[in-house]
């Protein structure tokens, strides 16, 4: 077995020199610093900028997370599932569902929020382009 055939290589450029398995400990290292960074930012900060501040982090958590479930993935198509639910779930506020699910649950506030905004879906186009730049530098 060659170094290559363990490198994760994909679509959008070479090989990054992770295993895929070096990948996903990285990615499951990242996913709890991520959510911590959301709650330091939120006991620190206010208004706008904890806001879109966490807006951005969801979709890091995201990507993160795509990368956990599947560290074979390139760092593009991860950003682009964890961009498409993001935008999925902000969609979804368009709905009653996620309030009425507010209403019974704290964590279904938090993972579903309540309310369409329309600036949330520039930051989380943020969130999923760091973590991607983030694992093409690696």
């Amino acid at each position: 077995m060659t170094s290559s055939s363990t490198e994760v290589a994909g679509p959008d450029g070479p090989a990054t020199g992770r295993t895929p398995a070096r990948r996903r400990l990285a990615a499951a290292v990242a996913a709890p610093v991520i959510v911590g960074a959301g709650l330091v930012l939120r006991s620190v900060a206010v208004g706008e900028v904890a806001k879109y501040g966490g807006d951005a982090l969801y979709t890091l958590l995201l990507f993160a997370l795509v990368l956990v479930a599947a560290p074979r993935t390139a760092p593009a198509k991860a950003a682009a599932v964890a961009l498409a639910v993001s935008w999925g779930v902000e969609f979804l506020q368009l709905t009653d569902v996620p309030a009425h699910l507010a209403r019974q649950s704290t964590a279904a506030r938090l993972v579903l929020g309540t309310t369409f905004n329309a600036p949330d879906l520039f930051w989380y186009a943020v969130g999923a382009a760091v973590g991607w730049a983030v694992v093409r530098r690696a």
